[in-house]
């Protein structure tokens, strides 16, 4: 067994999975998706390559039987957590200060390059969809892997709440509907995106499962009653973003005449439909009015947030370093969405005002 002890081992294994992710989106097969017109490209559209789903599984059955052969241990990631998130921040800066054109500083941190691809591999989307979600399962894994050895057990909440719910499942199976979002089509490759997608997210999200791994689980047991309704609400929470997400991202494709949508494992009820209501803009826009997006003007970014106060919760009292992301996530939101609704009432006019009049409620229906 190779003990990951030293900081060359622990890049070695750093960069080898992002090599090899790289890697197998490059020859893996998959599942081709336009995106959307891109004005800097003369309204081009750019084909996707959405082999994600594939590459996941290519990559945990690579993992397991690394575990298996003893030719590395996965509880060794959770136990170099701080070195990893170190090398993870230094490959951000790394990747970020590449030679740039124009405004050097405003060019290295909000990006210069909108579209930047090796081969049929969009860059931003390799880092949204793989590097993050891929770090987070490992990480999530090993606090199980370490709990296990340390305690003879897994809790029910460690390898579930963090993995098999929220975190991977829509950036793979829903990988067609990313280059719809806001992300792909407007966010350019610098320092904002690649920082966040390689360091913040996996190693943020993933707080309650560090302190799980390092604690006895007595420290932070609920009844079963109480697990019921944290489950329950993990789930409803999750089930309005999977499809409010899909709505959305389907709703854009629509428009572009795209009929058929790709069927992966799992696709939930409501997320296309098949008569959307919208309001045509006197600037060339349309806004969704159906579903989820007739309720509230940020259907996904409340049940996002829900979900992230639920990876706080499982922990309880214990300690409150669990909430940050919680706390840190709502308040980009409002800070986003306070810039987002003016634009959009500069942009649209009268056109936003019977936006509003019809959808009535920022965030949460009834109240606000």
């Amino acid at each position: 067994m190779l003990a990951c002890s030293s900081i060359p081992l622990i890049l070695a294994y750093s960069l080898s999975l992002v090599v090899y992710q790289l890697f197998l989106a490059l020859v893996m097969p998959g599942y081709q998706q336009e995106g959307l017109p891109v004005p800097s490209l003369g309204y081009k559209t750019l084909m996707y390559n959405c082999n994600v789903l594939y590459s996941l599984y290519t990559t945990m059955l690579t993992a397991a039987a690394l575990h298996y052969y003893h030719i590395f241990h996965l509880a060794e990631i959770i136990d170099n957590y701080g070195h990893i998130m170190s090398i993870a921040i230094i490959y951000s800066f790394a990747v970020s200060f590449d030679p740039h054109v124009g405004n050097f500083i405003y060019d290295v941190f909000m990006g210069a390059c909108l579209n930047p691809r090796i081969g049929s591999v969009d860059l931003k989307m390799w880092a949204e969809v793989r590097i993050p979600w891929v770090i987070v399962f490992f990480l999530a894994m090993s606090g199980g892997c370490h709990q296990y050895e340390q305690y003879g057990y897994v809790t029910p909440v460690h390898p579930f709440f963090k993995t098999c719910v929220p975190d991977p499942i829509f950036s793979t199976k829903g990988e067609e509907c990313i280059p719809q979002t806001w992300d792909m089509y407007h966010e350019k490759w610098g320092f904002m995106v690649i920082f966040w997608n390689f360091a913040g997210v996996p190693f943020t999200y993933i707080y309650s499962v560090v302190y799980m791994a390092s604690h006895d689980p007595s420290n932070y047991q609920f009844s079963t009653p109480t697990y019921v309704v944290l489950f329950t609400t993990l789930l409803t929470a999750y089930y309005i973003w999977d499809t409010s997400m899909s709505q959305k991202s389907r709703f854009k494709m629509q428009t572009q005449g795209i009929t058929t949508f790709r069927n992966t494992f799992t696709q939930f009820p409501g997320g296309t439909l098949k008569k959307p209501e919208f309001i045509q803009t006197a600037h060339g826009n349309r806004l969704l009015i159906s579903g989820w997006w007739r309720y509230s003007h940020k259907p996904n970014y409340v049940a996002d947030w829900t979900m992230s106060l639920c990876w706080g919760v499982v922990i309880g009292s214990a300690t409150i370093i669990p909430y940050f992301y919680s706390v840190f996530f709502i308040t980009v939101l409002i800070h986003r969405c306070g810039h987002d609704f003016e634009r959009c009432s500069i942009k649209y006019g009268k056109d936003w005002e019977h936006y509003c009049s019809i959808v009535r409620y920022k965030f949460i229906p009834g109240i606000y």
